[in-house]
């Protein structure tokens, strides 16, 4: 059993100890199990502590068995009696942070709303917590922000107490206990009352502030996502950079930025409208161009082809339709090769007799394919073991043979 150093103290960045065994994981990786640790192991929403072992990189702690592992980078030839452990202190204050602002968060929630808190997550960038409601307004995520960093301003302390499961329930508790032994509750006094295995700061005023950024329905609830402390201006650096950006791309200061990206996407908008105009006009020349070079199949009807490498299988679509909306007694096929694929679109008029429902299977075995559609117009693609042209000469053969 690994004494566990952060429970004594949580601000602990330095200690000395002896290792116990040195090992290999079933999956090859090398740890260390100490006497005594100042690295929190992966648990409860809070991930592991980082830092060295006598210079050698932690990348991993976990508990297992009652014994705390410390994966290390690389295994120790020889084992010292002594060894140091070094915590990287960003990395633990961020956690505690984190996890005391989650604390805080979801006890505002079920003071001010009524709202419970059943998951959380504490990510590299942002937290999450899910919450039993399915709905949430600006006003309750404002409202319960508005409690949590009064919470942090008043300067609480944030105490632990180990006690039995009938000493906790003399308690009111936030949520029910994870165990029934050796309770360990984080308490900030008249507000809120948790049993938690993480690290926590003395006072709440050191989680700095809380910022809610955001949430989503997820599976019938709500999951909302925030961020504490140093992330909190972090989020501020990186959203202030974008607004710098913003400002010099619309040319416009921030209390006008609203309305220029307003003006600016509308005149995309418009910008668009016209291009597609533009398109469909070029869409028509095109199939001018295309029908002058029909000729002649069996049964009379006029059929027209064409080949292309990389263009959007929608305006092939397009092209087709207007091709046989002007031409009722003609058979359209159109291929492109789009990177390893090789695509082909069929129509025919109104009076040509061809079922290109029966048709398709043929003409998508020649490609090693698959397709579908209907009497009059089908699509499907394959392998480009054809070019375009030559998989067009084989379906004009195709038709002939009808």
């Amino acid at each position: 059993m690994t004494k566990k150093l952060f429970y004594d103290d949580a601000y602990i960045t330095r200690f000395e100890t002896a290792v116990t065994r040195q090992g290999q994981d079933e999956d090859g990786r090398h740890f260390v199990v100490l006497e005594q640790t100042a690295f929190y192991p992966t648990g409860g929403g809070q991930p592991f502590d980082e830092g060295t072992l006598d210079g050698i990189p932690v990348v991993d702690v976990e508990e297992k068995d009652g014994a705390i592992r410390h994966y290390v980078e690389k295994p120790f030839e020889d084992l010292p009696e002594t060894i140091t452990g070094e915590i990287d202190w960003k990395r633990r204050f961020d956690h505690m942070q984190q996890h005391a602002g989650q604390h805080i968060l979801s006890a505002a929630f079920a003071e001010a709303l009524g709202y419970e808190t059943f998951s959380f997550h504490l990510g590299k960038e942002t937290l999450t917590i899910d919450l039993a409601v399915e709905n949430m307004t600006e006003e309750a995520a404002g409202k319960a922000e508005a409690l949590a960093n009064a919470v942090i301003r008043e300067a609480r302390p944030i105490d632990t107490k180990w006690m039995t499961s009938e000493e906790a329930a003399a308690y009111p508790l936030r949520k029910a206990l994870a165990v029934s032994d050796d309770v360990r509750l984080v308490v900030i006094p008249d507000f809120d009352y948790n049993g938690c295995g993480g690290t926590h700061p003395r006072s709440t005023s050191e989680v700095g502030a809380i910022k809610i950024l955001g949430w989503e329905k997820h599976r019938g609830h709500i999951r909302l996502q925030f961020v504490c402390g140093d992330r909190v201006l972090g989020q501020l650096h990186q959203k202030n950079d974008v607004l710098k950006d913003l400002t010099a791309v619309l040319q416009s200061p921030q209390d006008n930025m609203k309305e220029a990206a307003s003006q600016l996407l509308d005149k995309i908008k418009a910008q668009e409208k016209q291009l597609e105009e533009v398109k469909q006009e070029l869409l028509k020349y095109e199939a001018k161009d295309l029908a002058g070079k029909a000729v002649k199949i069996a049964g009379g009807a006029s059929f027209i082809k064409g080949a292309y490498q990389d263009r959007p299988i929608q305006e092939l679509q397009k092209l087709a339709r207007q091709l046989v909306a002007a031409r009722e007694a003609a058979i359209v096929f159109l291929a492109v090769q789009n990177d390893a694929k090789l695509q082909i679109v069929g129509a025919k008029g109104k009076q040509a007799d061809t079922n290109l429902k029966e048709l398709a299977p043929k003409i998508f075995a020649l490609i090693n394919g698959k397709g579908g559609g209907k009497e009059d117009f089908i699509q499907g693609g394959g392998e480009p073991v054809l070019s375009s042209q030559a998989l067009l000469d084989k379906i004009e053969n195709l038709l002939n043979e009808a």
